[in-house]
């Protein structure tokens, strides 16, 4: 039976998609580097973002675009970010069967609190892992580790879920079940291949899990 379930945050349970890609956007534009499409950095979303800026601009020392990039993305959040279907609805369910939960990004701390504050998801979970808070971020187990020591829970009865391939190897890594979700933007067949244990389509889809412990792939 599950009694835990951990999630990730950006493009999972917030919509934080347009809100990160116009960042990126923006700062390699303002710092005079090669833009990039939509479809040349979905890919790498999800890890943090250092890895990211590095990638994109070919620099190790990303400090300069990182501090570019947060500033758009703190004066930008609001108008940005938005909510997916049911997933208030579906922590009310899970906290009320007193079941734990909990958050595992490799998003900062002052912005997670901030995107889960303004959909009112703060209130339900019990620990909030950021990239602040370890040493080796996702696809690491030590974020989920993290959680799941700091929530006192079993990890053969905690379910992680995540848009994110670095979600399912950080889940796997940690002994943890993993349901991927299939609104992500990398696509259901991209995160197929990295064999999460469940596929899910809706964010009701975690009840039939945490029911019967089964649902299709």
């Amino acid at each position: 039976m599950i009694e835990c379930v951990l999630f990730d945050l950006d493009g999972t349970i917030v919509n934080t998609n347009e809100l990160i890609i116009n960042s990126f956007m923006h700062t390699l534009k303002e710092n005079n580097l090669p833009p990039l499409t939509r479809e040349q950095i979905i890919p790498y979303m999800g890890t943090t973002l250092h890895q990211q800026l590095s990638v994109f601009s070919g620099l190790e020392d990303t400090s300069v675009l990182e501090q570019s990039y947060r500033s758009y993305n703190y004066a930008h959040h609001d108008e940005l970010v938005g909510s997916f279907p049911y997933v208030n609805e579906t922590m009310e369910e899970l906290a009320g069967r007193g079941i734990k939960l909990g958050i595992v990004t490799t998003k900062i701390r002052p912005t997670t609190i901030r995107a889960l504050e303004m959909f009112d998801l703060l209130k339900y979970m019990e620990t909030i892992v950021t990239v602040n808070d370890v040493v080796q971020p996702k696809p690491h187990a030590e974020p989920v580790l993290k959680a799941v020591s700091n929530l006192g829970v079993d990890p053969r009865r905690t379910l992680m879920v995540g848009d994110s391939p670095v979600d399912i190897q950080s889940a796997k890594a940690a002994g943890v079940r993993v349901a991927a979700v299939a609104w992500s933007l990398k696509g259901e067949d991209v995160l197929r291949n990295y064999e999460p244990d469940y596929i899910i389509h809706d964010m009701k889809d975690i009840f039939g899990i945490v029911d019967q412990g089964t649902m299709e792939l």
